[in-house]
């Protein structure tokens, strides 16, 4: 059976001051109602290119989901994906110790390398190469795992981060820790750390480019000696969803740019009627994806939340 995750990477609609904060309360609680498995808020301080303006307002991910804790009683909630470069990789794994015990067991922590070079320059932060990132989230994985599976006491030494008796009290709830996902599609890199360190990977994509990336998963697992099934395959996607044919064509006319091919489209939009929702979902559980996580249009967001979760996640249960 498929699971459906929320993310909410938009915060522009969401009203000024405390409203920002009141509206995220908001899509969550609904979320928990529908069944939603998870609900999870990008990390980044600026917003994102294609997403919106360098200048809108931004919530701060970990204080977001600490709040979320206590107005939200089942749904799991993360960051989709916390950027490694942002924190030293013991104080992350402390404030997801945090987060689980508040949550009573509901953390599913997403991490990443990190990609946005303006926000790093902007806070003073050290971008690195892709490599060097890539190498650094390996330790940082290795680092939040091992304090989690011993909180009274974890060392690591390491190229880029050295860890001596780092404690990590209250320990999570959940054992033998959290489930970690890591977020990308690189082949020779990411995946690879999937099959390494990971409980789940993110993937982008349509199911031909989902299928292809979880046939390099398979191989890296065979490499390392790591049972493939093991793994929580999820995926991320933008979800357009109408009423009627026509409805859908409008909304997605919005959404294509200029000279954007019909796969380009499908790799980032999963789109239709809810019966052709229904279905697309159906083709990507088919190449092995287990966990669908979507955004939904900005400004329609809670219209598109209802339609699908009242026509379309029913179907799946």
């Amino acid at each position: 059976m498929i699971k459906f995750g929320l993310q909410h990477p938009c915060f522009t609609y969401d009203g000024k001051g405390h409203e920002i904060f009141e509206t995220v309360k908001k899509r969550a609680q609904y979320a928990e109602e529908c069944g939603f498995d998870g609900f999870f808020v990008m990390d980044h301080f600026f917003q994102i290119p294609y997403v919106g303006a360098l200048d809108e307002p931004m919530l701060e991910s970990w204080t977001t989901i600490s709040a979320l804790t206590q107005v939200t009683k089942k749904i799991r909630l993360g960051t989709l994906v916390t950027g490694n470069i942002y924190r030293n990789p013991a104080l992350l794994a402390k404030m997801a110790a945090n987060i689980d015990v508040m949550s009573n067991g509901r953390l599913f922590m997403g991490i990443g390398a990190g990609w946005f070079e303006t926000e790093a320059n902007a806070f003073d932060m050290p971008f690195y190469t892709a490599l060097e990132r890539s190498k650094r989230l390996e330790e940082a994985v290795q680092i939040v795992r091992g304090m989690w599976i011993n909180p009274k006491g974890f060392s690591f030494q390491g190229k880029y981060y050295n860890i001596k008796n780092a404690l990590c009290l209250p320990e999570p709830i959940q054992k033998p820790h959290p489930q970690i996902m890591i977020g990308g599609s690189g082949e020779k890199l990411t995946l690879k750390l999937v099959a390494e360190y990971a409980d789940a990977c993110n993937l982008f994509g349509g199911p031909k480019t989902n299928k292809a990336k979880l046939e390099a998963l398979k191989k890296h697992c065979s490499a390392v000696g790591r049972d493939y099934e093991e793994i929580l395959k999820t995926s991320l996607t933008s979800l357009v969803i109408g009423a009627t044919p026509q409805e859908v064509s409008t909304l997605i006319a919005k959404r294509r740019r200029p000279g954007m091919t019909d796969q380009q489209l499908e790799d980032t939009v999963l789109y239709g009627t809810p019966e052709q929702v229904a279905a697309k979902i159906q083709e990507r559980i088919q190449v092995g994806i287990q966990y669908l996580i979507f955004n939904f249009d900005h400004p329609n967001e809670e219209n598109t939340l209802k339609l699908f979760a009242e026509k379309v996640m029913p179907q799946f249960k």
